[in-house]
């Protein structure tokens, strides 16, 4: 009886992470995933209006580590801009955060002036700010501003963006307050919906060893919380799934970008370190929103490393060199990264960190862009060109190859000149801008949907009143006349892209808030719609009359309207239905 005492005891001491370890072993870290190239469709074919179809995605495979040399990048690699610098936030148009009393407190976008707080603080007040404007890209930009504030946003773009660290200090506890916190975090946790591995990734690192210490099932608070106390990090995966203001945050941001804007949330505990050195293959910007973490940062080590396309492996310490920036960042802090840029982040003995990192631009480059055109270029050059269907030489393989390369040769220069030939002349077929609405297709996919205001709402199909009734039901409706007035619900949530199975009109209102978790969702129209779509891209911000659209018939115009509003994508100047 004593024995089993005592193990019970000794069990009783155990943590979560101890037992993992002894049950499972140290895991490794989930690579971050992309999605898998899509079809550079051009053919316009006649379809009819109906529902759409879906497609999918894929994973991104992890990369190897690269060999170690040095590349020297410009000076201002690592800058810090201060905040003591005097900037005026009315005539930048930038909306300040909680606390920042120094700087008159939160202004308002719209063209008079609110008292400060009128709106409430922090990121909620200004997400309330930015409702006010009534097109969804100057909210994106007006958004970015505030994001690099006091460090103007064409001065960013010309001496960091792809190019250089920069480092913020705004000595504003309270700057992005309400964006996202602890106990957000332990609400997500209390929710139920949090997985390991899925949303939640349990990390350690020590004595240069990185370890994955997930559980299989549900994040359950006791379990998560015990990982935390005994030294490991916590990152959440996807914190716009149960964080509306973070939803709110980047669902806005993305349109600035023109690419998917992510972010993941950390907690680290006091004099711990969650995660090995390493790149990333995307644009970071880390917001540091409660305690502090010391940062160190290094250059890409080859020019091969310069803005990959994928993220590192691990690295270990003799391989970095010295840090060209580092830096203790306090809450209301921005540190902003380019991919490729090695870092790590260890919280100091006397404090946590939570930190959220907003990340854009992955596989967003002229290469990728390429990628998709020239197959497309190719397949229309051997579909109207009879020189790239002709047949190769006989004799080729006697006089080409790696073998043959060092041979003088006539024929080994006719054949190099007519392969350049070809290649040149295939620019004449590349299909530019269908190549574009695939990678703009791509985007909308990746897209999370738009978070609708109460006003917006009551404009909307989500401001119906339809519901079940004295035995059936009731206020279902939707009576779209010629005069009644619509517009997009944002400018960035619609494309139309002829592919060979017709016109296609892909939009991201029907999207999830977890990445990729539903299937592209489009439309399929007729041809002769594609001028009204453009039509109400070209008027947006402003309202336009359906009698104004440009189908032959009234009846299509009303039908196209009604189509549209029920899948969220148009609202309208007044509330068609009294709720």
């Amino acid at each position: 009886m004593a024995a089993a005492a005592a193990g019970q005891r000794e069990l009783g001491r155990l943590s979560a992470l101890a037992v993992y370890r002894r049950v499972a072993g140290a895991g490794r870290m989930e690579r971050r995933r992309r999605g898998a190239p899509l079809p550079a469709g051009r053919k316009r074919a006649k379809a009819r209006l109906r529902r759409g179809r879906a497609g999918g995605g894929g994973s991104e495979p992890e990369a190897p580590p690269p060999a170690a040399s040095r590349v020297e990048l410009p000076a201002e690699a690592a800058v810090e801009a201060p905040v003591e610098a005097p900037v005026d936030l009315r005539a930048e148009a930038t909306a300040a955060g909680p606390g920042a009393k120094s700087r008159g407190g939160p202004k308002a976008m719209p063209s008079e002036p609110r008292p400060a707080g009128e709106d409430g603080g922090g990121v909620s007040g200004l997400l309330r700010q930015l409702s006010r404007l009534e097109d969804s890209r100057q909210r994106a930009a007006e958004l970015f501003r505030w994001l690099l504030a006091p460090v103007a946003p064409a001065d960013f773009l010309r001496r960091h963006w792809e190019r250089a660290p920069l480092l913020v200090r705004r000595g504003d506890p309270g700057y992005y307050a309400g964006l996202f916190s602890t106990a957000d975090f332990d609400a997500a946790l209390r929710g139920g919906e949090v997985h390991f591995g899925t949303h939640l990734d349990v990390t350690s690192y020590a004595e240069g060893v990185r370890e994955t210490h997930n559980p299989s099932g549900r994040a359950l608070p006791a379990v998560v919380w015990d990982f935390y106390q005994n030294g490991c990090s916590l990152r959440l995966l996807c914190p716009q799934a149960f964080s509306p203001t973070v939803w709110h945050f980047l669902s806005i941001l993305q349109e600035h970008f023109g690419s998917m804007a992510g972010a993941n949330t950390y907690l680290t505990p006091p004099g711990t370190q969650g995660f090995a050195p390493h790149y990333d293959d995307i644009e970071a910007f880390v917001l540091q929103l409660e305690g502090k973490k010391h940062w160190r940062v290094y250059r890409p080590r080859t020019d091969a490393e310069v803005l990959p396309q994928f993220s590192s492996a691990n690295l270990t310490q003799p391989e970095l060199g010295e840090p060209v920036l580092e830096t203790v960042l306090e809450a209301g802090d921005l540190l902003y990264f380019p991919r490729g840029f090695i870092h790590q982040g260890d919280c100091l003995p006397d404090a946590h960190s939570l930190h959220i990192t907003v990340s854009s631009y992955q596989r967003n480059s002229w290469g990728d862009f390429l990628e998709k055109l020239l197959p497309a270029a190719l397949q229309m050059a051997l579909e109207e060109d009879v020189e790239y269907r002709r047949g190769l030489p006989m004799d080729y393989l006697r006089y080409m190859g790696v073998a043959n390369s060092d041979t003088v040769d006539a024929r080994r220069t006719a054949f190099v000149e007519k392969v350049q030939s070809l290649i040149k002349k295939l620019v004449d077929y590349a299909p530019i801008d269908a190549a574009v609405d695939q990678r703009a297709k791509s985007f909308l996919h990746d897209c999370l949907p738009p978070m609708l205001t109460e006003s917006e709402k009551a404009q909307s199909v989500y401001g119906f009143p339809a519901r079940w009734q004295d035995g059936g039901p009731c206020n279902v409706d939707i009576l779209i006349t010629k005069d009644t007035e619509v517009r997009l619900l944002r400018h960035g949530i619609v494309r139309l892209c002829n592919e060979e199975a017709g016109v296609m009109l892909y939009y991201t209102t029907e999207n999830s808030r977890v990445y990729h978790k539903e299937e592209p969702k489009f439309l399929e129209l007729d041809p002769e719609y594609t001028d009204s779509i453009e039509f109400l891209l070209s008027s947006y911000p402003n309202h336009v009359s359906v009698a104004n659209l440009p189908c032959e018939t009234l009846e299509e115009k009303i039908s196209l309207a009604t189509l549209l509003f029920e899948k969220g994508i148009l609202t309208t100047k007044k509330p068609l239905a009294k709720v």
